[in-house]
Order: structure tokens, then C-alpha cells, then sequence
């Protein structure tokens, strides 16, 4: 079966002040897409300004990975806002990482919404509408990450009324619900840890064969970009061997594809 080209995407700059979260040195040369934190549920200034700098030095894209405003809780907690305060949070946010990947010579390539506010969206779709606005205002052309699951009909029809382009990610290194959303990360065994199991989700994703959703249920999804995580030295062989089985079906980008 041809395996179909994913790009590879990670959560970068997610460091703050004094306090290094994540190891992106070690990850951006794995991947395609970097995930840059806004200030909102991590980064500061200086960190945003290192991420894009590492990514413009390895020709990754830069897109922004913004979130709710909360840094105590690193953006995994709901929080009771309007749809036009999350529509004016995100535009916040997406100017403040444009202005700095300007100054890098960059330009921002894509948006993929952080922890709670991803969840949310997915889930209320007046607050997806909402961050979609923000898109429109800034910049339409813009695409925007949204989860792969069982079915993304809704989201896609609402993408369209809005004139925005959809990029669908999947997870190598979580578990499933039979909806085809993750687990909650509170719940056993809703993160991989084994290499092995990792690197079989990725290619099983990319070869569009199906998942064991956590009901028991053949779970298939259709995605564009594969999310992977790097805060330790196993996560780092896991993407690297993630990139070298994708490479070697010529479905990494630059494979030759046949």
C-alpha cells in the first residue's frame, strides 16, 4: 500500500524566562513544520525570536501555536471566554508572531491552535468560527490545523464558508477514542511511550490503514500533518525513526514518491 506524504510537525518555543521546556534543537531537524507558542500559554519574546531563528536556520515553516491566556496552567484548561474575546486573542497573537518571523525574513505559514483551545474548538464550533475570523482578518490564506477524526465533514463545510484552507493532523504518539479524538491525557495509556509503537501509529497513519480506536473500533483517518513531541531523548529516536521510515516509502517531503 503507498504510504501518502505527511508533514512532520512540532510544539517549539514553549519555553519561558529562566524555565527550557522541550529540547527543539534536537528536534527541528526532523521536522517540516514548527509550532511556535505566542506568549499566551508559554515563550516570551526572546524565546519566539531563538524558535524562529532555529527554524529559518533548518527551512522549517514557522506557524503560530496560539492559546488561552494561561501561562499557570500551559494552556490545558478551558476557559470561559466569548467567541470575540478568542476571535481578538488569536488575531493578538498571530500579529505578535508575524511581526517577529518579518524580522527574521520569515513569513507565517500556517496556524495550529494550542492544548484546551484545539480541544474546544473541535468541540464548540462557535469558538472554532471564532479563531476561523481571526484567520480571515489576518490573513485568509493561511491554513488552519484541526484534528483528523472519524469524520470532518462539519469542520470542513464551516472551513469553507469562511474561505479557509484545512490541514488535518493526526498524533503518532496518542491513543484514540472511537470518535477518532485523543484520549485525555489523564486517562491510562492515552500517551505511547515505546518507540516501536510510535513509529507503527505514524506509518500505519500514513499508509491510510486503520488505528485501534480505545472502544475496540477500526479507526481511520485522513491526514495531512503527523504530530510529533520532543522532550526527551527517547521522543527524539522516535521522530528521527518516524522521518527515516516515511523517507524510506518516499512519503517523507523531498522522497521521491514512487
Amino acid at each position: 500500500m503507498r504510504m501518502r506524504e505527511l508533514l512532520l510537525n512540532a510544539d517549539m518555543g514553549e519555553s519561558f524566562g529562566a524555565w527550557t521546556m522541550g529540547l527543539d534543537a534536537h528536534v527541528m531537524p526532523y521536522v517540516d513544520l514548527a509550532n511556535v507558542a505566542c506568549g499566551f500559554h508559554a515563550s516570551d519574546p526572546d524565546v519566539m525570536r531563538r524558535t524562529v531563528r532555529l527554524a529559518a536556520e533548518y527551512d522549517v515553516s514557522v506557524g503560530a501555536h496560539p492559546a488561552y491566556p494561561d501561562l499557570v496552567g500551559f494552556g490545558r484548561r478551558s476557559m470561559a471566554c466569548s467567541p470575540e474575546e478568542i476571535e481578538n486573542f488569536v488575531l493578538y497573537q498571530l500579529g505578535a508572531l508575524a511581526a517577529i518571523c518579518h524580522a527574521e525574513g520569515l513569513a507565517l505559514a500556517y496556524i495550529k491552535p494550542h492544548g484546551a483551545l484545539y480541544n474546544d474548538m473541535m468541540r464548540d464550533h462557535d469558538r472554532l468560527a471564532a479563531v476561523m475570523r481571526a484567520i480571515q482578518a489576518f490573513d485568509p490564506a493561511l491554513p488552519l490545523m484541526v484534528m483528523a477524526t472519524r469524520d470532518n465533514g462539519a469542520e470542513e463545510t464551516l472551513a469553507d464558508n469562511h474561505g479557509i484552507t484545512l490541514w488535518r493532523e493526526a498524533f503518532a504518539d496518542r491513543a484514540y477514542d472511537g470518535a477518532g479524538r485523543l484520549v485525555a491525557r489523564s486517562e491510562p495509556g492515552a500517551v505511547h511511550r515505546q518507540r516501536q509503537a510510535i513509529v507503527d501509529q505514524a506509518t500505519r497513519i500514513a499508509r491510510g490503514e486503520a488505528l485501534i480506536a480505545n472502544d475496540g473500533s477500526e479507526l481511520y483517518l485522513n491526514a495531512d500533518t503527523l504530530c510529533v513531541h520532543g522532550d526527551n531523548a527517547e521522543s527524539i529516536a522516535a521522530i528521527a525513526a518516524i522521518r527515516a521510515a516515511l523517507a524510506a516509502e518516499g512519503r517523507a517531503p523531498g522522497g521521491d514518491g514512487s
